[in-house]
């Protein structure tokens, strides 16, 4: 079985039919593949995401990773364009959908797709991963300790008018929750509370939570990463889209 891969930078079609820049890596020489559409955190389209999609290709998969913030400030730095997102009050979750909608769209034209794609996010990308899995046609999704999904109807703003919690009726797909339990945000005390709304919706899906892991365990250029727990939460990954997307 090869392990060649190659990685590029694309533009996609996203919300409102914008052009937007985005990340691609693909496997060479496997047949077809599923995709997946990986959600960068909140620090931005920065190396180390880009460096998540060629992981993923050198596993299997086709690996789209869209810069959310392109829009705050075309052209610029990735942490220049994160500040500005930041001072904008962060992505509209419309539009974020509308971009997450093309960035699927374009894995599943690849001519090597084989029709499946997941989707997987980091902090604020686990949010909106869950997001992705309540409005998308998606066929796996992992959340990466993603905030904001348990939020208080004051926390609520304009580019965020719904809580995510709120959508959980509407799930259309398998989650895997990967979580530390030495994080505030998501707490413990969240996690518990999604766990407990999706099962009373009868949704699939499964949680992990890391007894000695805090907030971005999986980011390994960050004080927070923590080694056994980044690599029992890889063991998990491959385990569930082998499942969902492979299979």
């Amino acid at each position: 079985m090869s392990d060649h891969m190659q990685a590029r930078s694309i533009t996609i079609a996203g919300h409102g039919g914008d052009e937007i820049e985005a990340y691609l890596a693909e496997p060479v020489g496997r047949g077809k593949v599923p995709g997946v559409l990986v959600i960068h955190h909140m620090p931005g389209y920065d190396r180390e995401t880009k460096e998540i999609c060629r992981t993923f290709a050198l596993r299997g998969y086709a690996a789209l990773c869209p810069n959310l913030f392109h829009r705050f400030a075309p052209g610029a730095k990735w942490n220049d364009a994160a500040a500005a997102a930041r001072e904008g009050g962060g992505v509209p979750d419309e539009q974020f959908l509308g971009d997450a909608r093309g960035a699927i769209d374009y894995l599943r034209s690849l001519p090597d797709s084989n029709g499946k794609v997941g989707v997987i996010g980091y902090c604020s990308g686990g949010r909106q991963t869950y997001i992705t899995a309540c409005n998308l046609d998606v066929d796996a999704a992992v959340d990466c300790y993603g905030g904001g999904v348990v939020v208080d109807p004051e926390q609520l703003t304009p580019q965020r008018p719904v809580a995510p919690l709120d959508m959980t009726p509407n799930m259309k797909c398998p989650l895997l929750g990967l979580f530390g339990a030495l994080d505030r945000n998501p707490s413990p005390e969240h996690v518990k509370i999604m766990d407990e709304e999706l099962t009373n919706h009868g949704k699939v899906h499964e949680f992990h939570s890391y007894p000695d892991a805090g907030h971005g365990f999986f980011s390994v250029d960050y004080p927070n990463y923590h080694r056994d727990s980044a690599r029992d939460g890889w063991k998990q990954i491959w385990n569930f889209y082998g499942k969902y997307l492979v299979s």
